[in-house]
């Protein structure tokens, strides 16, 4: 097992030590008897030097035919260059072996210098996500998820929450079934979730605090820049609480992970060649009431009615009105699922609100006040064409045997990524993307 890794070279291992490093060829130059190989691993590259005179002619030649990509296991002393990093260290080396051949001829390289946002080379680079992971720069969006993740983790848990798996197969979607992927098992109809709310619902009778993080699907057609049709979904649940106490949950959640990550990320925001976007630091964010912002919208010229869903565009013309993230709060009771309270004071909205992103990366997250008297949820489920569905009894179930006032957010890693890096698309914030219009390959 590999032992040793090119950071190790450049921080703990002193100059002179003999060296065993595996990796890949970044890159290579020749220079009269000289091979110049760069050897990237997961931690960065190193420059090794194979001089015909101090090697096996074996070893110069395997240096010479070697293909960027090839994977080797270098053996060879440390030597420190007295210039400047990251050419400060380099290996002399004694002898070379192949691990894995590359024999495919793919351009632009992989590891190369290449511009990853660059609109002519997107299929090139989606098509081949499987190979194009080795990128520097899509290394530092994946590094930056999983130290997010990790952020996000902690955060919670030092927050009395506990992390419930809710399971991924439902016969219960949140929104219209037409919405949701469906499959047959064992002759029964079921969903890929699209929320586990439902479950967090459950488990919050019992642990108070709750969380999830987890997949989530979608069945219908969008193909804007913020959605996939897989996606990973931070859901959390919270009991005897209502609207103003989730808001100011997820206000903290955005404004500590958003310092976290300043803290860890700031030399991968540098890789990917953008800053860690602090927006989110300044508490509490704005709010304008949905209906509010319709009459906005309709002064800025937008064709828009009450009751319509704000769009991309909507969203981005309303960002303009705002120095960070707003809440747009009240949604309308005829575009939210059933199972978020009525407002009492108006009848038409919903106890809900979306958390809109700065700088145009639009909606970023929703919070909801949940039903807990059975009469409203009934009413609800009339109004959504749920009444009477034996598949969601056990909902109902849950409002008899002693349902207490609870609130809820779900947050979309991809886009909450998406926006912290200032990044084009959600698809560049997973590791494989799954989106509309594209078969599911690789």
């Amino acid at each position: 097992m590999k032992t040793v890794f090119v950071s190790d070279l450049r921080i703990t291992v002193l100059p002179a030590s003999p060296v065993v490093l595996y990796g890949w060829v970044r890159a290579k130059r020749k220079h009269g008897d000289v091979v110049f190989l760069d050897i990237a691993d997961s931690t960065g590259y190193i420059q090794v030097v194979v001089e015909r005179p101090k090697v096996a002619s074996g070893v110069y030649d395997l240096a010479r035919h070697l293909a960027v990509e090839a994977a080797v296991q270098v053996f060879g002393q440390l030597v420190d260059t007295g210039k400047s990093a990251p050419h400060d260290r380099e290996i002399a080396v004694r002898y070379l072996e192949l691990v894995g051949m590359a024999t495919l001829n793919l351009c632009p390289s992989p590891r190369g210098e290449l511009d990853i946002f660059d609109p002519h080379l997107q299929e090139q680079l989606m098509n081949n996500r499987h190979f194009y992971l080795r990128n520097e720069k899509v290394m530092a969006i994946m590094k930056f998820r999983h130290l997010l993740m990790g952020c996000i983790h902690q955060w919670f848990r030092s927050r009395r929450f506990t992390e419930i798996t809710a399971p991924i197969l439902t016969p219960t979607p949140l929104y219209e079934d037409r919405s949701a992927m469906s499959l047959d098992v064992h002759g029964q109809r079921i969903f890929l979730t699209q929320c586990v709310g439902f479950y967090l619902e459950s488990a919050v009778h019992a642990f108070e605090r709750v969380y999830n993080i987890g997949p989530s699907f979608r069945g219908e057609e969008s193909r804007s820049k913020r959605h996939l049709m897989e996606y990973w979904h931070i859901k959390a649940e919270v009991a005897f609480a209502g609207f103003e106490d989730i808001i100011a949950l997820v206000e903290e959640l955005i404004r500590d992970v958003t310092v976290m990550c300043r803290e860890q990320t700031t030399d991968l925001a540098q890789t990917i060649g953008t800053t860690i976007c602090e927006d989110g630091i300044a508490i509490p964010f704005p709010r304008i009431c949905y209906e509010d912002a319709v009459k906005e919208l309709q002064k800025l010229g937008i064709k828009i009615e009450f009751g319509a869903s704000l769009g991309s565009e909507e969203e981005a013309m309303l960002s303009r009105q705002f120095p960070g993230p707003f809440w747009v709060t009240g949604i309308p009771r005829s575009i939210e699922p059933f199972p978020y309270v009525i407002d009492p004071h108006d009848p038409r909205i919903t106890r809900t609100a979306d958390l809109i992103a700065s700088r145009g990366y639009g909606e970023l997250l929703g919070i909801a006040e949940k039903i807990h008297d059975l009469s409203m949820l009934d009413e609800r489920m009339m109004e959504k064409g749920k009444s009477g569905n034996i598949q969601y009894e056990w909902l109902r179930d849950l409002r008899k045997f002693g349902c207490v006032p609870h609130a809820g957010f779900g947050l979309g890693v991809e886009r909450f990524i998406r926006w912290l890096l200032q990044i084009p698309h959600v698809r560049d914030a997973i590791p494989f993307f799954r989106t509309f219009g594209r078969k599911v390959q690789p």
